[in-house]
């Protein structure tokens, strides 16, 4: 019986051992911050209100934040609540989102981290505490392929329209669109029936986006651009979509192809560039690094929210074809501020893990002063593919990204065959020269 007592007390005193240190384990833990948790409301942009929403989780000493658009998320770079006062910093687009909060709101504003005369106006922001979602109104199935006709500053006659259901408990009341231009996608746009019009739209880290769809009695839609400007409402609202099938019984001209926007003016003359990268020093075509090798030359803008898609194409490509004689370079156009102090374009880089070369081509509005081998080219982004005699064999404009499944994919798969043609290829004979 002694020894039994004598195991008793010690499993009492070992399971005393266990909750104290768990307790002492719980005590210690870092408090969940009081603004953790789900966040939901609105940003008013030109008078239209667009959805936000905001996922904030860790302590306070470790916070992390997330704007939440679908199944897409946009994470802040850095987080820090201070006195009430929230700030949440996107580098990689030069954007903050500051806010006070007080008890179960939080009001503020989201815009350019950078100050000036041409820095964007900031917009207000007022957020609450996310609560269960309505079930929105069933409406028309719209889902499927369209075309927009339009008559656009590039050239373009047509845009494309992708629009798919994302709810099945309730048909046709939630759905995911996406236009496709030439220069790349609007992102996706997320939305519901209101009872006269889907209105669709996202809010990431470069930005807001709000569009109106509503369905016409003749099977054809209106689509309006509800955050144009003054200057662009006239190319931007009431455009007509129609199914494709219809848009060619009508002789209405399909959307422009990638490789259609932009040619060279001398497809016999090697294309050149010299640009200094980041740390000052000169790279140009000439140097040994290209000699003989395939190269993409990808002109963006680290501002650019398709050249924020194509950049892990890229530098997967890079990486799969480095060693078999790829040369990737990218011609980066920034504004007069980040040219001064490239923050924004050292934080593109970091997020994507891009280790081919970056060179600081100059500004937005230089582009065609500095690329002066390119006929009509006017497109964010914009990849010239050479062949390993430094000429161009194919220029693609834009960028469909992950939010075009489809023309992606496409994508994807006609430069990956399109560079693996190329390397195939011998290197130029070199003529000596006495």
């Amino acid at each position: 019986m002694k020894v039994l007592a004598g195991k008793f007390s010690a499993a009492h005193l070992l399971l005393g051992g266990i909750l104290l240190s768990a307790s002492a384990s719980f005590s210690l833990a870092a408090p969940t911050s009081p603004v953790s948790g789900t966040w939901e409301g609105t940003a008013t942009v030109r008078g239209h209100e667009v959805p936000l929403r905001l996922q904030i989780t860790g302590s306070a000493a470790d916070l992390h934040a997330t704007l939440v658009n679908g199944a897409e998320r946009a994470a802040a770079s850095s987080a820090t609540l201070q006195d009430g006062k929230l700030l949440l910093n996107f580098n990689y687009f030069a954007r903050t989102l500051e806010a006070s909060l007080a008890g179960d709101q939080l009001a503020g504003t989201f815009g350019s981290a950078v100050t000036g005369p041409h820095a964007s106006p900031r917009v207000p922001i007022a957020l609450h505490r996310a609560s269960s979602p309505a079930t929105p109104a069933s409406g028309p199935d719209i889902h499927g392929d369209w075309e927009i006709a339009v008559s656009s500053n590039k050239g373009e006659s047509a845009w494309q329209l992708r629009v798919e259901t994302t709810s099945e408990a309730a048909a046709h009341s939630t759905i995911r669109a996406v236009i496709q231009r030439i220069d790349g996608d609007t992102g996706s746009l997320y939305g519901a029936w209101d009872g006269h019009q889907y209105n669709v739209s996202h809010f990431t880290a470069s930005g807001p986006a709000l569009y109106s769809i509503v369905p016409q009695p003749d099977g054809t839609l209106l689509v309006s651009n509800l955050l144009a400007s003054d200057a662009q409402k006239a190319q931007s609202r009431d455009l007509v979509a129609r199914r494709p099938a219809d848009a060619r019984k009508e002789n209405l001209a399909a959307p422009t192809e990638s490789t259609e926007q932009t040619r060279v003016k001398d497809p016999s003359a090697p294309f050149t560039f010299s640009f200094p990268n980041l740390a000052g020093k000169q790279v140009s075509s000439s140097d040994p690094e290209f000699r003989d090798k395939v190269v993409i030359v990808a002109i963006g803008g680290s501002w650019c929210p398709n050249c924020h898609d194509e950049a892990p194409f890229l530098e997967s490509l890079y990486k799969q074809f480095h060693s078999k004689g790829l040369e990737v370079v990218n011609l980066s156009f920034e504004e007069e501020d980040q040219l001064q102090d490239p923050t924004r374009l050292r934080a593109f880089i970091q997020r994507y893990g891009i280790t081919y070369p970056v060179l600081v081509a100059g500004t937005p509005d230089q582009l065609t002063e500095k690329i002066t081998q390119a006929d009509h080219l006017n497109c964010w982004p914009t990849s010239f593919i050479l062949g390993r005699d430094g000429r161009v064999r194919e220029v693609h404009a834009g960028f469909a990204g992950p939010a075009n499944p489809p023309a992606h994919q496409a994508l994807q798969h006609e430069v990956t065959s399109l560079v693996q043609k190329l390397l195939a290829e011998p290197a130029p004979i070199q003529k000596a020269f006495n």
